[in-house]
């Protein structure tokens, strides 16, 4: 018997809109709560039925409550550790995977999963730096390189959480930081607050840099982005068995264009962009996504250089698949995912 499983959250968008689109695709897709089932997978799955069944599983994100920045290695160090288990236990069991545990805990890092694709020959933006420890050092780095500006991002952040883009002018020594993180007045620690903030005060952003910089991240190039209509945007795309499902531009006035931080969303064809570049944008998506075997689906960040729109790979994440545009217009990416779903359950594969 084949059975159908998100491992999830009840209740949640990802699973409310992938249920409704698995009623419309006539299919039974059975939810199993991340909190009851993680610390001893095979207790809570053999409880489930698990040596019974052949079992088909997506994995959303586990329920993190924390928005503490400093908790943030701890938490996804314990969900690559699940990964882990659940990959292991498919192996000794009949489960299939929407997207394998390992390409998950792969596209997680920051780090490894631009040096794959780098490796593989996708078209990304620079790495400066793999790992820099402190604002001095930073500052040494940018000096050597000549640059004045550039973007942080914690290895295993998610949803814009820690992101910084940097800007120093060396010979007038004026700095500006932009980033959603903050910290809290009230406990001291460094916090994501899902909103962008502009900071110019030299001694203020060399303390948050030092501190940000101890959670390990990585520097890359600070692009100036293709325009349109006074905005600077880039774009999200997933990728679904092997094609682009969907497609949107996120317009921003500031140096961050993630959709939490109440950017612009704009259908790809309002851009009016080359048919060329669409094009190039779309197959170096699905060549970043073809670079992992074993993911049925993946989110990738393009970013188009201003003037040239040269496409170049921003970053992945292997469950990017909640865009609020399409739940909330025609669900086509969970309606493509229950599909997938049900060809596999009659199918033979």
């Amino acid at each position: 018997m084949r059975r159908l499983v998100l491992l999830g959250a009840p209740g949640t968008k990802r699973a409310v809109y992938l249920m409704k689109a698995a009623d419309q695709a006539g299919i039974p897709i059975e939810i199993w709560d991340w909190r009851e089932c993680s610390g001893d997978w095979r207790r809570a799955f053999e409880e489930k039925g698990l040596k019974a069944a052949e079992l088909f599983l997506k994995i959303d994100p586990p329920p993190w409550d924390s928005c503490c920045l400093e908790e943030l290695n701890g938490l996804a160090l314990g969900y690559e550790k699940d990964l882990e288990e659940l990959a292991r236990l498919g192996e000794e069991e009949r489960i299939s995977f929407f997207n394998h545990p390992h390409k998950v805990k792969c596209l997680l890092n920051k780090r490894e999963c631009k040096s794959h694709l780098m490796k593989s020959g996708a078209a990304v933006t620079e790495t400066l730096v793999e790992k820099v420890s402190s604002a001095e050092e930073l500052l040494e780095i940018m000096e050597r390189k000549h640059m004045s500006q550039v973007f942080l991002k914690p290895v295993r952040g998610s949803g814009a959480a820690g992101v910084a883009a940097f800007r120093h002018q060396k010979k007038t020594g004026q700095m500006v930081l932009y980033t959603c993180g903050l910290e809290d007045p009230r406990t001291g620690r460094l916090v994501n607050t899902k909103r962008l903030r502009r900071f110019a005060d030299k001694r203020e952003i060399m303390s948050f840099l030092g501190r940000l910089l101890r959670l390990d991240c990585m520097a890359e190039r600070w692009y100036a982005k293709a325009e349109h209509q006074g905005f600077s945007y880039d774009l999200r795309a997933v990728v679904q068995g092997g094609q682009v499902d969907f497609m949107l531009a996120r317009l921003s006035r500031g140096p961050v264009t993630n959709l939490q931080l109440n950017n612009h969303p704009l259908e790809l064809s309002e851009l009016g962009l080359p048919l060329s570049v669409r094009e190039q944008a779309q197959e170096l998506c699905r060549k970043a996504v073809g670079c992992f075997e074993g993911l049925g689906c993946a989110g990738v960040d393009i970013l188009l250089e201003k003037g040239s729109l040269r496409p170049r790979v921003i970053e992945m994440n292997g469950q990017g698949d909640l865009i609020y545009q399409d739940i909330y217009n025609k669900n086509k990416i969970y309606r493509r995912q229950a599909e997938m779903m049900k060809e596999w359950l009659y199918g033979n594969g």
